[in-house]
């Protein structure tokens, strides 16, 4: 075994310093670092207050909506006057006008029986009683007196809730059951989207697909003056229900808020980046006073643009449309500019020196570098500003981002809401990936 000396030490520490004598920063920099990381964690914990919020937040309605975005609910309601029980639609029932549901039985003896989710959850409407079964346990409730009360179970199961003048029973997923003096409603819930195609109003609505696809084909006409197909396409594109031609229209000028703005904001950073890149224009006052324009259309959001131009013009795509241009021409002549400082100025100076114009000179020693930059960040722009236009048209600057923000303050349609943002992601998927497609054309990566 070789033994090293104090002189040898010595040397070799003086030749590798970096290694022997490392800084506290080298030492102790990623513990650091690490350190820094779980205090930062605690302070967010302690601003945020997060124990608190995660306490007292409805994680129940997570469930509700998310069922809503992919059901629906009837709700008859069953009021008792004398010696009759009346059942009682909403005005605008899935159902149509005239319903007469299978899962709701005329008994022989004058009462009612709806099934909520076959045997296991039902509802029993006598003219002195709801007889309610679900979880294995049937519980009778009297609501002839001044308010309803629960017979024969003391105290009642979980699933029914006692207040002063009403008892609701919650029959999970499937529905729930609302009791009240003389009356009792019953909201019964169905997966799946009710009228999608044909609304109540249709003559088409609760045929058959077979019976529809004869009556278009070769079926008599419904309506003297209009073929049946396009009855069927006006019935659809108008439908009460959802609105698909509107939906379809907000959705297409959302798609040409994106693309107008994106268009013309690239055009107007074009010829600007020119001016504010370095190299191009060695003028430091217009190069400074440009990146500080481009700074400031971006610094401010494009929500904000759209709040601005939605006061000037009012609601609608235009107001959309501006506040992209806005924002756009910042972003991509940022973009534009930096890409033009960083060319190789090899090519521009081989063309420069055949005595060229400035013309040519860009045209042949900068464009052909630039080029497949430029379109690839336009076209990354407009994939992203397909979604921004959703969200600024939701402070009414027009598109299906309005639409989207009405059907979700009801709180009522989440099955439309469910149906647009569907649309939504269907068209930024799309998007993003015809922009994937002819980034690596452009870039010349679709080989590789």
């Amino acid at each position: 075994m070789s033994v090293i000396d104090a002189g040898r030490m010595q040397e070799i520490k003086a030749r590798y310093p970096e290694i022997l004598h490392r800084s506290f920063r080298q030492r102790f920099g990623a513990l650091m670092i690490f350190l820094g990381v779980i205090l930062y964690g605690i302070y967010a914990v302690w601003f945020f207050d997060l124990p608190k919020i995660i306490a007292e937040a409805h994680w129940e309605r997570v469930g509700i909506y998310l069922s809503e975005w992919i059901s629906y609910d009837v709700q008859p309601e069953f009021r008792v006057s004398g010696d009759k029980i009346s059942v009682k639609y909403p005005r605008f029932s899935p159902l149509g006008d005239n319903p007469h549901p299978d899962w709701v039985t005329n008994n022989p003896d004058g009462s009612l029986t709806v099934s909520v989710s076959g045997t296991s959850r039902s509802v029993k409407v006598t003219k002195t009683q709801a007889i309610l079964t679900a979880h294995g346990v049937t519980v009778p409730i009297d609501f002839t007196g001044n308010s309803p009360k629960v017979l024969g179970s003391e105290p009642p199961p979980s699933w029914i809730t006692v207040y002063d003048d009403n008892i609701l029973a919650n029959m999970g997923f499937a529905g729930d059951v609302s009791i009240s003096t003389d009356r009792v409603k019953i909201r019964k819930r169905f997966i799946g989207w009710a009228n999608f195609v044909f609304d109540t109003h249709s003559p088409f609505f609760d045929k058959p697909a077979s019976e529809v696809i004869s009556l278009i084909v070769s079926g008599p006409r419904l309506e003297p003056d209009q073929s049946n197909l396009s009855l069927a396409f006006d019935n659809i594109w108008n439908n009460g229900a959802w609105q698909h031609g509107d939906v379809w229209t907000k959705l297409f000028q959302t798609i040409v808020m994106a693309f107008l703005g994106t268009l013309l904001g690239s055009l107007a950073a074009f010829p600007l980046a020119f001016m504010a890149a370095r190299n191009i224009t060695p003028n430091r006052l217009v190069n400074q006073i440009l990146k500080r324009f481009f700074d400031f259309l971006r610094s401010v959001d494009m929500l904000i643009w759209a709040l601005f131009l939605t006061r000037a013009f009012g609601p609608g795509p235009l107001a959309g449309s501006g506040a992209i241009f806005l924002t756009e021409t910042g972003t991509l002549g940022k973009l534009y500019s930096e890409g033009l400082e960083n060319i190789d100025n090899k090519p521009r100076e081989g063309v420069k020196s055949t005595g060229s114009s400035t013309v040519l000179v860009h045209r042949y020693g900068i464009l052909p570098q630039i080029v497949p930059v430029i379109v690839s960040q336009t076209l990354y722009q407009w994939e992203s500003n397909v979604r921004g236009a959703t969200i600024i048209g939701a402070v009414g600057a027009g598109g299906i981002g309005l639409k989207l923000w009405e059907a979700m303050r009801t709180n009522a349609n989440w099955e439309n809401v469910a149906y647009m943002v569907l649309l939504i992601l269907i068209v930024v998927f799309l998007f993003d990936a015809a922009s994937n497609a002819l980034r690596s054309r452009l870039m010349g990566t679709q080989n590789r």
